[in-house]
């Protein structure tokens, strides 16, 4: 009896963890969470999430920017909460080290002798609803003209505006 009590119990808990594998349902790829439906605190449907991302970091997390990289798993924990696209509002401002994430593969290749790791997930939160703007400010410290903008992003004249720009309009700063 004891035995097969045991064996039940290693079965459910190997199960449970079976059942919370890392997964990435909407920005497939980056953003990898575990979802846990039984959580003190989860999504709430009836909100819209109105969020400011403020990314000016050049560190990575699974090759790519890790500012972004949270917008991708941010997305991902929304999107397993059943938070619809209409309830969802994210804007990026990258600058101070971040910047050069903003950069064409072609730029970013001249100036890294590599393609531009960041691409793909910035053409992902594009499809996804994600508006991503760059520091006017940050460009011109960095010699990075218009031009050298990747497709996903926009420039704007400072994340000393944009930041409480945001803010004020209601959106909840993620530093």
């Amino acid at each position: 009896m004891k035995t097969t009590l045991k064996i039940l119990i290693i079965l459910t808990i190997s199960f449970q963890m079976k059942a919370q594998e890392w997964q990435t349902p909407e920005i497939e790829g980056y953003g990898k969470i575990k979802y846990f439906e039984d959580a003190a605190e989860l999504p709430d449907t009836s909100l819209t999430y109105k969020m400011i991302f403020n990314i000016d970091s050049e560190k990575e997390k699974e090759g790519v920017n890790v500012g972004l990289w949270r917008i991708a798993r941010t997305l991902n924990i929304l999107k397993a909460g059943n938070i619809s696209n209409e309830k969802i509002d994210i804007v990026a401002v990258l600058h101070g080290e971040a910047t050069y994430a903003i950069l064409t593969d072609k730029e970013y290749k001249k100036r890294f002798q590599t393609q531009n790791p960041n691409m793909g997930l910035l053409r992902l939160l594009k499809e996804n609803g994600v508006t991503v703007l760059v520091c006017g400010q940050a460009m011109a410290s960095r010699n990075i003209e218009k031009e050298h903008l990747n497709l996903y992003v926009e420039m704007a004249l400072s994340a000393l505006t944009v930041l409480p720009n945001y803010q004020l309009k209601g959106y909840a700063l993620i530093p």
